[in-house]
């Protein structure tokens, strides 16, 4: 069976289950209003036990609407309740700042938690929700910001979405003129007809100027909104707030991009040889960063995919291949494309029933091998953590892709083993394109932002300093790899991560997260059966302290660059592979 089994949630909306569990949230909705204004010695057990409940409940609800809704985008059904639940949200947001208000005014929470045994197991939770009560505004700043918002930032991002999603591209192919969306022009980046790249390219950019001063007002409109309502919570910046809510800290953030700095010169190297096999006497122009080089032909079916893949985790351990197994044996992969069917892939860890559930569109590709491993780490972080209780159990994106990466990384090492130099020369460029983009080209993206923020606590920044602030900070994160009279200056326009308020620096965490990733295999590399163990109590506790604390827990320090150079030293060795098949 190809298809994922959703019983485990309901059977259907007219399921009876499902229809006590809703009952129960409307039921519920107005219960925690003044909750906290009980004299109750013990109203934290009692928050957290009824809480969690609701909360799981809503998840259960939700995560049933949006499984069915991602195979069936017309499931009228599926379409009705996910409308009907997301309006909880509110309800949801409310409880969680009348917590923060309740702890916020306690001062002894610490002594209260020592002092019992049930509330212990939640005390870093409980302690983050003190710590970001710091910075809450009083009730009418919280409703008056929130209406603002929605007049505001919100229609700016929406601005922003529309003008790209609308825009349309003219270009020549094949001697006929065409009209393509943005989308499509971008996805010809990754054409094999060099052609068809530098045409997109120029497409692209000439493109941009008839949406590139209303785009930069949105910018403007947001960050500034952004940096407003920071310092009115009493952040001392931006990067402060995300770092505080990515659970990492500026010293951390600083050595890994201080490694990287290092290290660049390695992908130039990588950038370099590129540009000379596709032709390019100089450096390699922007257009040319996505052209594939080499080529796979090997098709898996999904049994030879399944097979490949319980095989080769179970060189890793017996845990993870026996996840995987159990998995598919269990129907938790829907595996083949379909009418209505989302694009891409995704693993949603299901937390109150233990379980997990994939979501692929397979079409028997390496990449599609690639994917489905990488989607099973996921999972396999969601089985390693599931006997943590609810509210222990919430890992930041820093290292959310940490068991996913690490499950590509020995399966894409599994296939080089066996492979042709062609196939080899093809999956290891495809790989160095894919880490180039998260390290230098997200460097990049973090220096404009950065770069960005600081000018518009000053003031709004003109078009041509928008512009300029992209290629400088193209210029220094590529170095001699990009050709400088063929870079992108308005790379700002179509990257949807700048363009939220309540989320900034939203580049990073790619970063943070891919070489906390290959980090970590180097580790293993080094000693396979001892980090074997560690690797499980690390998944296990990712949602119950700071990073840096949870990797000292298991003696990792992650705030010295060896950490940081023993994962960029993986990707090194590739771009030495790479080298010595081109000679």
């Amino acid at each position: 069976m190809h298809n994922w089994n959703l019983d485990i949630l309901y059977t259907s909306f007219n399921n009876e289950e499902f229809k006590n569990d809703f009952n129960y949230l409307i039921e519920k909705k107005s219960y925690f209003k003044n909750f906290f204004n009980q004299n109750n010695i013990n109203l934290l057990e009692k928050f957290l036990e009824e809480y969690s409940e609701y909360f799981s409940k809503f998840l259960k609800i939700y995560y049933f609407c949006e499984l069915k809704l991602s195979t069936n985008v017309n499931d009228s059904d599926a379409m009705e309740y996910l409308e009907k639940i997301e309006n909880f949200n509110t309800n949801i947001t409310e409880i969680e700042v009348n917590l923060k208000k309740y702890l916020k005014n306690l001062d002894n929470l610490d002594d209260i938690i020592n002092s019992r045994n049930y509330l212990k197991e939640f005390k870093f939770y409980l302690s983050e929700q003190k710590q970001l009560s710091k910075h809450l505004l009083s009730d009418n700043e919280e409703l008056l910001l929130e209406k603002m918002k929605n007049t505001g930032s919100k229609y700016w991002t929406k601005l922003q979405e529309n003008l790209t999603a609308n825009l349309l591209v003219n270009i020549e192919i094949n001697g006929k003129q065409k009209q393509l969306p943005l989308s499509s022009i971008r996805n010809l980046a990754y054409d094999k007809d060099s052609t068809i790249r530098k045409k997109a390219y120029f497409a692209e950019i000439e493109s941009y100027k008839n949406i590139e001063s209303p785009v930069s007002f949105a910018l403007n409109a947001i960050k500034g909104e952004a940096i407003l309502e920071a310092k009115m919570r009493g952040y001392n910046s931006l990067l402060e707030k995300t770092l505080i809510q990515s659970r990492v800290s500026k010293s951390t953030l600083n050595i890994m991009f201080e490694t990287i700095q290092e290290n660049l010169k390695y992908f130039e190297k990588y950038l370099l040889k590129k540009a000379k096999i596709l032709g390019h006497q100089n450096s390699l122009p922007f257009y040319d960063l996505f052209a594939p080089i080499g080529n796979i032909d090997k098709k898996y079916t999904i049994e030879e995919a399944k097979d490949f893949i319980i095989t080769n985790f179970n060189k890793f351990s017996s845990s993870l291949s026996n996840y995987a197994k159990k998995a598919f044996d269990n129907n938790w992969v829907d595996f083949l494309p379909a009418q209505g069917k989302r694009g891409g892939a995704f693993c949603l860890n299901i937390h109150s029933e233990k379980e997990s559930r994939i979501m692929l569109n397979f079409s028997g590709s390496f990449n599609d091998v690639s994917t489905l491993a990488h989607e099973l780490g996921h999972g396999y972080h969601g089985e390693a953590i599931k006997n943590q209780h609810l509210f222990n159990s919430n890992y930041t994106m820093p290292i959310a892709e940490t068991a996913s990466i690490f499950c590509e990384t020995i399966v894409k090492n599994a296939i080089l083993k066996n492979a042709s130099d062609d196939e080899k020369l093809f999956i290891l460029e495809q790989d160095l394109t894919h880490n180039t983009q998260i390290i230098v080209d997200i460097y990049s993206r973090f220096l404009f932002e950065d770069s960005f923020i600081k000018e518009r606590e000053k003031g709004s920044l003109s078009l041509e300093k928008i512009n300029n602030l992209m290629l400088e900070a193209q210029k220094k994160a590529y170095g001699k790899g990009l050709d400088k009279n063929y870079l992108h200056k308005y790379m700002w326009i179509c990257k949807p991560h700048y363009y939220s308020a309540e989320v900034n620096y939203y580049n990073f965490p790619y970063t943070f997260g891919l070489l906390f990733a290959k980090g970590l295999y180097k580790l293993y590399l080094e000693d396979k059966n001892k980090f074997i163990k560690k690797y499980d109590i690390l998944l296990s506790i990712t949602g119950k302290n700071n990073i840096e604390d949870i990797m000292n827990s298991i003696n990792i320090d992650i705030t010295k660059k060896e950490f940081w150079q023993g994962a960029l030293d993986i990707i090194i060795n590739d771009i030495e592979k790479f080298n010595s098949i081109i000679k």
